[in-house]
């Protein structure tokens, strides 16, 4: 492995405040020192991966090496940014993880057809979001190879 993954961004799409502090928290407590951006609708994350509107400094505004994705949000949805993600080729390439409350096998089922890569349901307790973090931060930034594209971009 050529690429040092402690410098893959994250970005977590999110509106929630208290779901990005304790993510950004257990991120932290689990030892993942990756950089985190978050953008609060499915608007600004194609803003953000685009590098239009308040994001067109790409030094700052890295490409990302996975996104968290609410489904669940204002102006733009989750799965609505999916949909655009997944169906651009500049973009499609990005790993996608649906984070959210939802448990409805409707949302599981129609994140998969539009090319999700995992499905997360947050967990209620910060012990299991702490767990969560880690096995997510072994899975995607130790264990899978990712395209050169998301690394020290």
């Amino acid at each position: 492995m050529t690429a040092n993954k402690s410098h893959i961004t994250i970005v977590m799409a999110d509106d929630d405040d208290d779901d990005y502090l304790l993510t950004k928290k257990a991120l932290a407590e689990s030892k993942l020192l990756n950089k985190l951006h978050r953008v609060k609708d499915g608007e600004e994350l194609i803003e953000y991966l685009r590098h239009e509107g308040q994001y067109t400094n790409i030094s700052e505004f890295e490409r990302p090496g996975i996104i968290l994705l609410d489904l669940n949000m204002p102006r733009k949805d989750g799965r609505e940014a999916l949909k655009e993600i997944k169906s651009d080729p500049n973009l499609s390439s990005i790993p996608v993880v649906v984070f959210t409350t939802s448990k409805a096998e409707e949302d599981v089922y129609k994140t998969y057809q539009l090319g999700v890569n995992s499905f997360i349901t947050k967990p209620v307790t910060f012990d299991n979001l702490i767990k969560v973090m880690q096995t997510l931060g072994k899975y995607w930034l130790e264990i899978v190879e990712l395209p050169q594209d998301h690394v020290g971009r």
